[in-house]
Formats: C-alpha cells, sequence, structure tokens
C-alpha cells in the first residue's frame, strides 16, 4: 500500500500550485513565496500518517531546511514556512500575508467542486469509513469552505464548486432514497 494517501498525492500539489498561480495573478503576490510554499505545503503528510504529527508543521521545518539548501532567498524563508504552516485552517494558525492567504484559498478550492467530490470519497476508502460519514463530511465542511476563502477570486471559484457538490448532493439523496 502506498504511503502517500490518493487524496493527498502529488497531483493534489500540482493543482493547489496552479490554483495558487491563477489567483495570484488576479491578486497578486510574490510569485517566489507561493510556488515555494505550494509545492512544500504537503511534503509532511507522510509523517503525519505515520505518526500523528501535524503535517503543516513538519512541511515547514522541511521548508525551512531545504529551501536555504537550494539557494532560496534567505529574506523571503519566514513567509514561506508561515504560508505553509498557515494553509491548514483547523489547525494552522491564521495566515497573515496575501501568500498565505493565497495558499489556503488554493488548497480549500481543491476540496471543492468535482475534484472535492472524488477527493472525499477516495478518503472514505482509504479510512475505510461510511458512505454516510463522507456525505456528513460535506455537510460539516466541505459546503462551508467558500466562506472562509480570503480573496475575491477564490470566493468566485469556490461559489461555483460548491454549486456543483450541492447538485451532486441532491442527486446522490435522490438515488439514496430509492434503495429497498
Amino acid at each position: 500500500m502506498s504511503e502517500v494517501s490518493p487524496s493527498h498525492d502529488f497531483e493534489h500539489v500540482k493543482r493547489v500550485v496552479g490554483l495558487c498561480e491563477f489567483i495570484r495573478r488576479k491578486e497578486g503576490g510574490d510569485p517566489e513565496i507561493l510556488r515555494a510554499a505550494a509545492w512544500l505545503h504537503d511534503i509532511g503528510r507522510p509523517a503525519e500518517e505515520r505518526s500523528g504529527e501535524d503535517h503543516a508543521e513538519v512541511s515547514a521545518e522541511i521548508a525551512e531546511d531545504l529551501l536555504p539548501r537550494v539557494g532560496f532567498p534567505s529574506d523571503k524563508l519566514g513567509e514561506v514556512t508561515h504560508a505553509i504552516r498557515a494553509h491548514r485552517f483547523s489547525t494552522g494558525p491564521e495566515p497573515q500575508t496575501l501568500e498565505a492567504k493565497i495558499l489556503q484559498d488554493a488548497d480549500n478550492l481543491d476540496a471543492l467542486g468535482a475534484m472535492g467530490i472524488a477527493r472525499c470519497f477516495c478518503a472514505v476508502g482509504e479510512r475505510g469509513t461510511s458512505l454516510e460519514s463522507g456525505v456528513e463530511h460535506f455537510h460539516e465542511k466541505l459546503l462551508r469552505l467558500p466562506e472562509l476563502m480570503h480573496t475575491e477570486t477564490a470566493r468566485r471559484l469556490a461559489e461555483e464548486r460548491r454549486r456543483r457538490m450541492v447538485l451532486f448532493l441532491e442527486w446522490l439523496e435522490k438515488e439514496w432514497r430509492m434503495r429497498s
């Protein structure tokens, strides 16, 4: 079995990088800080899956060690690690910089829409939980994400993706009621 969850794999990281770039082009922000933070925001996930450590903190520590060794500007390192620590809205500090806000928005956007539906049910399968628990996750967390967006660009994208999820849930409910 893979150490990396399909719901948080390298494809997720690439989508977050792309979303960060899309939002940055509309909202501004330092591309160097944002790219470094986006590429490294989940690098600590395997440690979290092994030991329960907060992956955002582990990812920030890895970035703090790695980036200076590859010549990343030292004056931007603190902003990268802040963005990484703040990307996880449920446990991290509040994002204080535009780059941290964009990263959190991009990561949350990837949990919405068709991709969010796919990722949610990947997680249900990985954890061996019920379909009902996946549907509960939509209502407890995912459908509330648009309210947490920091940038106008992300809010617009989030509302559209939320509408898609609501439509999916309506279809699912109709089919669910048909069971005997």
